[in-house]
């Protein structure tokens, strides 16, 4: 069995390794194997992410529609690109089909291109 893939916190942008020493399994439910592993987050790592997030609000909330929709089909053309590593890795965290999965995802890139058309 190959070794779980050990994961990272997503702060300002950039992947942050956890700084706890402690994690939690990811299982793949359709064979109970552990597939990954999470950091869990110290306060400290919780704060930080919020405090960026919130100082990340006032751009976007600047950002005049027709750049945010420009943003938005761009990353409505990523999703397409890799819906079926995106399905693959649904299959794998919640025991769905790969069909089911792909419906998932398709789902996805619908409200994505829903949200494209919002002025």
């Amino acid at each position: 069995m190959d070794q779980p893939g050990e994961l990272s916190h997503f702060i300002a942008g950039q992947h942050v390794p956890g700084s706890s020493n402690r994690f939690g399994d990811v299982f793949n439910p359709a064979t109970g194997a552990v597939s990954a592993r999470v950091p869990l987050a110290t306060a400290q790592e919780v704060d930080r992410a919020v405090r960026a997030a919130r100082e990340a609000f006032p751009a976007w909330a600047a950002t005049p529609p027709a750049q945010r929709a420009r943003i938005m089909f761009r990353y409505r053309e990523l999703l397409e690109r890799e819906k079926d590593a995106l399905a693959r890795i649904v299959t794998s965290e919640h025991g769905k089909t790969l069909d089911d999965a792909k419906g998932s995802v398709l789902r996805g890139l619908e409200v994505v291109e829903f949200v494209c058309g919002i002025p």
